[in-house]
């Protein structure tokens, strides 16, 4: 029997021993999605196609000055917790911006997109006691982990499954106090949740609601509010959880919503209490981001433009993805050798960086190169990375589109 320590050289089995391996980025201010990629010691310029820094906000020019210029008045960090010191006045102004973003009274920063959910879930859906919580089996690790930590008894609905999220719903106490929790656009498979649907059930079952909208914030709806601001129903949605980290090119996340209960995830989440803020300069250049973004559509146009040529030129191509319904177009491979071949490859034969994703991330057997164009490719880089694609694909025999809908035409016979 090995001990705890020799179990992590030796005690885990082959099956368990998924190694992941990381690519060394220096991304070109002012010219990405142009990065230099250190390998064994020798750089080489890539072309990067899976930053969650959809609209390169990251390196925008409003974006960098404001970093730079907060760093300059208040230094690198921000010195303690908001409750202890750590609390600058570019805290309370983003605060501020993305609450009139989303229509609600008030919002609350945390320092990462996990430990918003994480910290904002642990207390919503363990107060009050009781709660039953109806959560999509797709939702992120974040939202399961703050859930987990909450206490909460746990109804686990079918992937955007309406019929069955009403099942869960008919079939609980009338009198519990209920909490729905899903997210817009799902990370990995890229699909958009039927959010109308799902607010007509909490309506008629009297649920509080949470909306992750991390990967359609700045990208979709009036402003980039978001999906449920797109369908003009953000009204509908009690809770709305946000990322800096994706199309604001920062860092961190929050939650915006009725006055009274952020007060309480501010007072009781120990994933908020108990860190230290965010840097003012980071704060400086989200809220630079928002401010953008909401009066430039140029950012979120380009994106679509390009996700949608991208779809049309792999539905061309015979390679499968999961859906079109958003920015992210997952290429599914289904094996993990062969994901992580086709991502080596499209680097050493192209310079273009797509990561394979394995589990624990997706489920075996669904493993998938989660292609993520951005605002600042161009068409012809688009044009390139599908031809690029398509050629290892059928150098490496990878199941096209056509192959997977015969499989699943003779099993349905």
């Amino acid at each position: 029997m090995p001990t705890h320590l020799e179990y992590f050289t030796h005690g885990i089995s082959e099956e368990e021993r998924r190694t992941r391996t990381f690519l060394e980025i220096g991304r070109r201010a002012g010219h990405f999605p142009r990065a230099v990629a250190r390998t064994d010691g020798s750089e080489s310029e890539v072309s990067v196609w899976c930053s969650n820094d959809y609209l390169s906000m990251g390196q925008h020019p409003v974006v960098v000055e404001a970093v730079r210029d907060t760093v300059a008045r208040f230094g690198a960090g921000s010195g303690g917790s908001r409750n202890i010191g750590g609390t600058n006045h570019r805290h309370v102004e983003l605060e501020r911006e993305l609450a009139d973003w989303h229509g609600m009274d008030a919002a609350l920063l945390f320092t990462s997109g996990y430990t918003a959910n994480d910290g904002a879930l642990s207390v919503i859906a363990g107060r009050p006691e009781g709660t039953v919580v109806f959560s999509d089996e797709r939702n992120h690790a974040s939202i399961i982990d703050g859930l987990r930590r909450s206490g909460a008894r746990k109804r686990i609905f079918r992937h955007n499954d309406v019929s069955h999220l009403a099942e869960l719903l008919a079939d609980t106490d009338p009198d519990a106090p209920k909490l729905i929790v899903l997210e817009s656009v799902y990370s990995m498979s890229g699909d958009v949740a039927p959010l109308a649907d799902i607010a007509d059930l909490a309506d008629q079952y009297g649920a509080t609601t949470f909306l992750d909208e991390v990967h359609a914030i700045g990208m979709y709806g009036p402003q980039g509010a978001g999906i449920a601001a797109r369908e003009g129903i953000a009204d509908r949605f009690d809770v709305v959880m946000g990322t800096l980290a994706k199309a604001l090119g920062t860092v961190g996340g929050y939650i915006a919503g009725p006055a009274d209960l952020i007060d309480t995830v501010r007072t009781f989440s120990r994933a908020f209490v108990f860190t230290t803020s965010l840097p003012p300069a980071i704060a400086a250049g989200a809220l630079a981001a928002v401010r953008h973004l909401r009066s430039s559509d140029a950012e979120r146009d380009r994106l679509a433009e390009n996700a949608r040529l991208l779809q049309r030129l792999l539905d061309e191509a015979d390679v499968p993805y999961l859906s079109a319904d958003s920015h992210i177009v997952s290429a599914l491979v289904g094996d993990d050798a062969l994901c992580k071949q086709a991502s080596n490859l499209l680097l050493d034969r192209h310079g273009i960086y797509v990561q394979a994703i394995n589990a624990p991330s997706v489920r075996l057997g669904e493993e998938l190169l989660r292609i993520a164009p951005s605002a600042t490719h161009t068409p012809a880089d688009v044009q390139k990375f599908a031809e690029a694609l398509a050629g290892i694909w059928r150098d490496l025999e990878i199941r096209t589109a056509s192959d997977r809908r015969d499989a699943a035409a003779k099993g349905a016979a």
